[in-house]
């Protein structure tokens, strides 16, 4: 049985304690990885802090660098990566290595950092003063990552954080460790100096050690809603900066003028694509008015065309879930949904796939009818389950989606230039698209939502990931010449 170890200032280190890592596909335990604790983590700071005196003083160019070398691995090892992703999330290996370029497009914007870290220069501002402004690292950062991205969602953090001098912590979800372990492997490749790059895998006594350690001094974050709000309060009452990114449920609105066909086909794969097991799934189809019935009449056929099986095999569009609860919870979603009146318009429960009987699938299941007040509407379900609700009319479906909770991402599909644009100004949510049904953004780009999806103000990568990173100095300076007098005074010297 293979163990993943942690991986600290550039080697493998064995944890005390162990947890099983399972094969969605199969039910089956296929490794062991390591459970960190404080002192783990307290290692792995010290190791970061050291190589922080050396990293942080490095020239932009070396970072720089590491980063071109970086990407170049991440291109030639994507297919490795992809299938190690996918034996332990379960998605499909096209899939994983989607998410491995849309990582690798941060480590692009990471390698142009000489002109994004550019600061300001304002001459003669008052008689011999000149203004200028820089940007430095911040010291010892960590980022704390989801299981449904394991590869993507780290590579929103750690080549910005690293590019701007910082050193980095990473702990992955113990679901599906071992991509991280690769990437830090890729990093040493690339000529990254030990300490600079560390992994510390486990649980909750991995998390509290990070959010209150006071040598680390900012925290990056995306996971559910409520372990955000967790995250950030804890974080920041240590002294910590946090970027927390938290659940979602996003809605996709479809107008009587737009192509059904195409908008079914955009909605079918953001919704069950990756199982649904991602923050920016669309979960609900708002059909306005007359799209209804013919809506749901081609996301029907559409949903029974997805076919079901484990990541590796050809052909597959959808995997199984991560865990059996997942799968269950799914799956008494669906259930619930029924009793509370929404009609089962396609229902994935129960599915086996050959061969693979014990693996943790359900099928995409489409659910029509369901209200506000349904739980299925309610409750971000993290699986392939979308649910259709009806309105009356654009601007009914923008109140209803200002109405929840969540803010992350929306789409609108329609025909309109004059609905869109309304529908852009008037949504309250952070990411948008208009024909587009997963509107992830460019890397130069930040990637945030509004309300109960981004908890505190610090969106991730793109520009404010400089500035999550970095802390700014300015400096102003005079220099005299030899033997000139330059008399003090008690007024403002630009008044001069």
């Amino acid at each position: 049985m293979t163990t993943i170890p942690h991986w600290i200032n550039g080697s493998p280190v064995p944890g005390a304690a162990t947890a099983p890592v399972f094969n969605p596909a199969t039910g089956q335990e296929q490794a062991q990885v390591a459970l960190g604790s404080a002192a783990d983590v307290d290692t792995a700071v010290t190791a970061a802090a050291k190589a922080f005196e050396t990293w942080s003083e490095s020239s932009l160019t070396q970072r720089t660098q590491v980063m071109f070398a970086f990407r170049q691995l991440l291109v030639d090892h994507e297919e490795e990566l992809g299938r190690i992703i996918s034996a332990e999330h379960g998605k499909t290996v096209d899939d994983a290595r989607g998410e491995i370029t849309r990582g690798r497009e941060v480590v692009e914007f990471a390698c142009g950092l000489g002109d994004v870290l550019k600061g300001s220069f304002s001459d003669q501002v008052s008689r011999g003063i000149d203004v200028h402004n820089f940007r430095q690292p911040l010291g010892v950062v960590a980022g704390i990552t989801p299981f449904n991205f394991p590869a993507m969602v780290p590579l929103w953090m750690h080549p910005i954080a690293i590019a701007t001098g910082n050193t980095f912590i990473l702990k992955p979800s113990e679901r599906d460790p071992s991509a991280a372990n690769v990437v830090a492997e890729l990093y040493k490749r690339a000529g990254l100096p030990d300490g600079v790059f560390n992994v510390v895998h486990g649980g909750k006594d991995a998390v509290d050690a990070i959010l209150t350690h006071p040598g680390i001094e900012a925290v990056s974050f995306v996971g559910s809603t409520p372990i955000a709000k967790y995250v950030h309060e804890t974080a920041t009452s240590h002294g910590k900066r946090v970027q927390a990114l938290g659940g979602a449920k996003n809605h996709a609105v479809v107008l009587p003028d737009a192509d059904l066909e195409f908008a079914a086909n955009h909605i079918t794969a953001g919704a069950y694509g990756s199982a649904g097991e991602r923050c920016m799934a669309v979960s609900v189809a708002v059909a306005v008015g007359d799209a209804a019935d013919g809506l749901v009449e081609v996301l029907e056929r559409k949903a029974r065309e997805v076919k079901v099986g484990p990541g590796d095999a050809p052909g597959v569009d959808m995997g199984p879930l991560v865990t059996k609860a997942a799968q269950e919870r799914v799956e008494n979603a669906v259930g619930t949904a029924a009793t509370q009146g929404a009609t089962v318009v396609v229902d994935g429960r129960g599915l086996k796939v050959d061969g693979h009987e014990e693996g943790y699938f359900t099928g995409p299941s489409l659910l029509d009818h369901v209200t506000t007040e349904m739980d299925a509407y309610k409750e971000e379900l993290f699986g392939p389950v979308l649910a259709i609700v009806r309105a009356d009319s654009l601007d009914e479906a923008i109140d209803l989606i200002n109405a929840n909770p969540y803010g992350n991402g929306t789409a609108l599909f329609t025909a309109s230039g004059e609905a869109a644009r309304r529908f852009q100004r008037n949504v309250k949510v952070g990411m948008i698209g208009i024909n587009v049904p997963v509107p992830v953004p460019m890397s130069y780009y930040s990637f945030g939502g509004w309300k109960d999806s981004l908890i505190g103000d610090s969106p991730i990568h793109g520009a404010e990931g400089i500035r999550f990173y970095t802390r700014p100095k300015v400096v102003t300076t005079r220099w005299p010449q030899p033997k000139q007098q330059v008399t003090a005074g008690f007024d403002f010297p630009t008044s001069n």
